[in-house]
């Protein structure tokens, strides 16, 4: 099936295939973290329960969860940012003047930069110390860098997520029409 003439084409299919494999580097690396990061969180309680039931509880299940846990929330935050599903408030849009519609976009993508700019800065700062202290998890014994590296990391992959939005979300992130 071809598209219509006066169809525009899809962004991914004008671009040369290593403009198309950002795309799907980015995806691979949110959703696949997130998706390992939640697999890893059934089996450790999986592991936790069993223990518990059998009267030998492990004490590592409770660090790793938590360490899964946390990989899982902040991959996932920056693949809500390349699905634009982060939140948003655009019913209080609607009641507003065009012109402050209109701005509503810029206004999302800078708040977006600076926070997750500020995000990544901060992480990296937080992993550095920890790698200088050579912090370590108790019942795991891996440094807990390991854990935090996360937090920058999902940072450069969200501002990474916002910019593959804004090629192909563009209608939904913005709030030009009234009923948006």
């Amino acid at each position: 099936m071809q598209p219509s003439p006066s169809s525009p084409p899809s962004p991914l299919a004008v671009a040369s295939p290593a403009a198309a494999f950002a795309p799907r580097l980015l995806s691979a690396l949110t959703d696949g973290i997130t998706g390992v990061a939640v697999s890893a969180i059934l089996v450790v309680v999986l592991v936790q329960v069993a223990g518990r039931l059998l009267d030998s509880p492990l004490p590592w299940t409770e660090e790793l969860t938590r360490a899964c846990f946390i990989w899982m929330v902040f991959a996932g935050i920056a693949a809500s940012m390349r699905h634009a599903d982060a939140a948003r408030v655009t019913v209080i849009l609607g009641y507003l003047p065009g012109f402050v519609r209109r701005l509503a976009l810029p206004i999302y993508c800078a708040c977006a930069l600076v926070f997750f700019g500020l995000s990544a800065w901060t992480g990296w700062s937080m992993v550095k110390q920890q790698f200088a202290m050579n912090e370590r998890i108790a019942t795991l014994g891996w440094p807990t860098w390991v854990v935090g590296i996360i937090v920058p990391l999902s940072s450069l992959l969200a501002i990474a997520g916002l910019v593959q939005s804004l090629r192909t979300h563009r209608a939904t992130l913005s709030a030009t029409e009234p009923s948006a």
